[in-house]
């Protein structure tokens, strides 16, 4: 899918040697919940059409995980865990779901690229992913961490 099959560990090593960073502060996941999903938006982030992603605030105090941060590192893989790219945070934001704005669905780089395709699918894996992750039901005013990002690796 990626072409060349890296290890998370060996992306972020060519990273690391090529930045002559001193430390391993990085995350590694992948896009969806989905083998079809996550490879096609890994896809689109390579092709530099999508340079955004969100996530729900309650997921990240459910799962206890820390929010996104600028400068945060993530290597990006596809469903099956190769590397297919490492990106750095350049934004967040958190702001309640029913003020996403236009401009930030359009960065997400899904579809059509409209506000109404990003929140009709959004609100579903959000309301699969809270139904997973805490038992909850999804509602329009529940804050989304968007974040921005740009690809550091491979340049």
């Amino acid at each position: 899918m990626v072409g060349a099959h890296h290890s998370v560990r060996e992306m972020w090593e060519s990273l690391r040697q090529e930045r002559n960073l001193d430390h391993n502060n990085f995350t590694s996941w992948h896009f969806a919940d989905n083998k079809e999903a996550a490879d096609e938006l890994l896809q689109l982030v390579l092709k530099g059409e999508k340079r955004a992603t969100a996530s729900l605030y309650l997921v990240y105090q459910f799962i206890e995980e820390p929010l996104p941060r600028v400068g945060d590192f993530s290597v990006v893989t596809d469903w099956e865990g190769w590397a297919g790219c490492i990106i750095e945070v350049t934004r967040v934001e958190i702001v309640p779901f029913n003020k996403v704005s236009a401009e930030f669905a359009c960065k997400e780089g899904e579809g059509d690229k409209s506000l109404s395709y990003w929140r009709r699918v959004h609100r579903d894996f959000f309301s699969r992913d809270l139904e997973q992750t805490a038992g909850q039901k999804f509602q329009e005013d529940m804050l989304v961490v968007c974040e921005e990002f740009e690809v550091v690796f491979p340049d």
